[in-house]
């Protein structure tokens, strides 16, 4: 029986490709002004750069937003004719770039394409004012892309080409610190060849896997595995859909997303309730929370936690423990009108895992919503 921890699993992981973070997720989206607009107002992002024919980009305007240690990035193309434009219109708002901050994007490339990995961008260095960033960037599952950016010769706000973006409108921030984890859906048959591709490729290590008989409801189920690299600063879990007797979540997500892709961005924060009851006041919409009996049984479920109860049930907040601590967590709804991408928000209280105990509830809060669209 495989007794080690997620943290003792963590070092498994080979050090080839050195990571130091997720350094910005970038978005493809249909209308980049507004979106910037909404994650601002909504999520309390603030305003950092832009880049556009204001700055001599021609072809996109991207917004960049900061919170915390997030960078979120919000392209949209000036021109039908522009392949971002084939890329929105097939999948909608979603992610297009999980960006990774290394010691050096040209080892990081050629560490990577020599096992196997298929090009997204050659390596290059770009230069302003403020220094040089070297750049380069793989494909992953789907259309996904990981670009490694180093940036240890940079002193600029973001990227060369962008300019400081001053704004006016600057709504408080929530309190979200970093990126915790960002989930990855893939098709029928299909996460098992992606977790090798981690392991192989990038020299992650699976921590944690969770089968159908794990995470399914009376409706259906999915397996998941967890990937990470060696210091647990990025972890990607894989989702692939199981068989079940009506659609589940996953096959949902294939089906509007229309292929594969970034399923959510968990956020972590150090005070889960001020932040959901801000996120709350701002309009932000999450999943129903689950039934009474759930927060009754926490104590016996978790143990003792140093939060009262009574909040996290207003909130519908969920909880979930393991061997070196226990969780909060809270999953928004989809975050546009096509049923694919939504935000995670977590605390961790030492525990290193993904809320396995609270699966059941949260799938069963998904399927409602499901229900509601007609897609269950």
């Amino acid at each position: 029986m495989d007794t080690l921890t997620v943290s003792q699993k963590m070092t498994q992981a080979q050090d080839f490709l050195p990571i130091n973070g997720t350094d910005h997720i970038e978005m493809y989206v249909g209308n980049a002004k507004q979106a910037a607009h909404f994650y601002k107002t909504a999520f309390g992002f603030q305003s950092l750069a832009y880049a556009g024919p204001e700055t001599g980009v021609r072809d996109v305007a991207s917004y960049v937003l900061q919170q915390g240690k997030i960078r979120l990035v919000l392209t949209t193309p000036l021109s039908s004719k522009n392949p971002i434009s084939e890329h929105v219109y097939k999948h909608g708002d979603g992610v297009k770039i999980l960006a990774l901050w290394v010691d050096d994007a040209y080892k990081a490339f050629e560490e990577t394409t020599k096992r196997g990995a298929k090009v997204y961008m050659d390596p290059k260095t770009v230069t302003d004012e403020h220094g040089e960033v070297r750049m380069s960037g793989i494909y992953t599952y789907g259309e996904t892309v990981h670009l490694f950016v180093e940036r240890k010769n940079y002193k600029g706000l973001f990227l060369p080409g962008y300019k400081e973006w001053k704004s006016n409108y600057n709504p408080k921030d929530v309190g979200l610190l970093y990126v915790d984890h960002c989930v990855g859906n893939v098709g029928w048959g299909r996460m098992n060849s992606t977790i090798k591709w981690y392991e192989d490729v990038m020299g992650f290590v699976n921590i944690l896997t969770f089968d159908d008989k794990q995470i399914n409801t009376e409706y259906s189920a999915l397996m998941s595995k967890v990937m990470s690299n060696g210091n647990g600063y990025v972890k990607f879990p894989i989702n692939e859909p199981a068989e079940g007797k009506k659609k589940s979540q996953i096959e949902e997500y294939l089906d509007f997303y229309e292929g594969e892709g970034v399923q959510h961005i968990a956020v972590a924060t150090h005070d889960i309730i001020t932040t959901v009851r801000d996120l709350k006041s701002r309009g932000v919409e999450f999943l129903d929370a689950p039934p009474n009996a759930y927060y009754e049984d926490m104590t016996n479920r978790v143990g003792k936690i140093d939060e009262d109860i009574a909040p996290l049930q207003e909130l519908g907040i969920l909880v979930d423990c393991d061997e070196e601590g226990y969780l909060l967590q809270i999953f928004t709804k989809p975050v546009e009108d096509r049923p694919t991408l939504f935000f995670e928000i977590i605390q961790r209280k030492g525990a290193q895992s993904f809320g396995a105990g609270n699966f059941k509830a949260l799938f069963e809060s998904i399927e409602r919503e499901q229900a509601k669209r007609g897609n269950l």
